[in-house]
């Protein structure tokens, strides 16, 4: 099956625009979170360069952000660009394996490549092998405790749509049961 941008948008607001007020947004450079604001009555997960596997990556974090971290820039985190040292880089990889973990199991679900990145190009050495064990271990913990109920309404969404073959809907309304009721979603 092909992995159309216009799919998962559509999946992905159709899940969560009503309950969360947050849609999928395609973006040029960079990834972004952007709260609701003066400009926007609803929250932005802005995806880079239109490339479907950043979509599932920003899709990860905001599932792992909770209430305080959605209504802040970019969920209030640190971000230093590529050309870490060795003390930064353990510092990214620590708060990335959880994300990327997700992304993991939300590639799986929708039948999708997965490689874990490690972004820092132009740093020292990086163990990309260990990292890689890393969000596998956290995959299989995520899959043995639970998900995010938002992460497992996703991931509930793509396995339907995509394993299963049903429409956009249908993959919606299987999403749909793993959410909490609408008064008690903000959480």
């Amino acid at each position: 099956m092909s992995h159309r941008l216009d799919d998962i948008i559509a999946l992905f607001d159709g899940l969560f625009m009503d309950s969360y007020r947050t849609r999928l947004i395609r973006g040029d450079d960079e990834p972004l979170y952007l709260p609701a604001d003066s400009e926007s009555s609803y929250h932005r997960v802005i995806f880079a360069h239109g490339f479907y596997a950043s979509a599932l990556h920003e899709i990860s974090h905001w599932c792992i952000a909770g209430a305080r971290r959605r209504g802040l820039e970019d969920y209030g985190y640190w971000y230093e660009p590529d050309g870490r040292d060795a003390e930064q880089q353990q510092a990214f990889e620590s708060v990335e394996v959880a994300p990327q973990a997700l992304e993991l199991l939300f590639s799986r679900a929708c039948e999708h490549s997965f490689n874990v990145s490690v972004d820092n190009l132009g740093g020292p050495p990086v163990d990309r092998d260990r990292f890689r064990q890393w969000v596998e271990a956290r995959a299989e913990r995520f899959d043995a405790e639970g998900l995010p109920c938002r992460a497992a309404a996703f991931r509930a969404t793509l396995t339907a749509f995509y394993q299963c073959r049903t429409g956009r809907q249908e993959a919606i309304s299987a999403g749909t049961q793993w959410l909490p009721s609408l008064s008690a979603s903000l959480n």
